[in-house]
């Protein structure tokens, strides 16, 4: 099953019963595991999970924390970014040239990066002189 396809598949079991819209995304990791994480919804709207993190969480809570591919689909006229919160969750664990690919349910697809994605990232670099 390829990455999107996984993707594809999550998608089908996010709860999403305010917006009705539903995201899976899915994730490789070093080891070649995939792992899958979907939008889980709350009345109280911050209080959701983005399917990226979804998928972050269950590659970190299986021991693993480097990812090297992502895909994320949802039913859009264009292919959806993550957002601002989930890009940075993605740099936190991949690299800037890890590729990304944005998909919609009928088929439209967009390939990127994660460095694309999140120019400037804040990043451990950037705490070298904390005490």
């Amino acid at each position: 099953m390829s990455l999107l396809d996984a993707a594809r598949e999550v998608r089908e079991a996010a709860y999403a019963p305010y917006s009705r819209f539903k995201v899976g995304a899915a994730i490789r990791s070093a080891s070649g595991e995939v792992y899958r994480g979907c939008n889980v919804e709350n009345v109280a709207y911050p209080e959701g999970t983005c399917a990226e993190a979804g998928a972050i969480a269950a590659m970190v809570a299986a021991g693993e924390t480097e990812l090297i591919e992502v895909a994320v689909i949802a039913d859009s006229p264009s292919p959806v970014p993550p957002c601002g919160g989930c890009r940075q969750k993605l740099a936190e664990f991949g690299h800037a040239n890890t590729p990304v690919l944005l998909a919609t349910v009928s088929g439209a697809t967009l390939s990127t990066t994660i460095g694309e994605l999140l120019p400037g990232r804040f990043d451990a670099a950037h705490m070298g002189n904390a005490t």
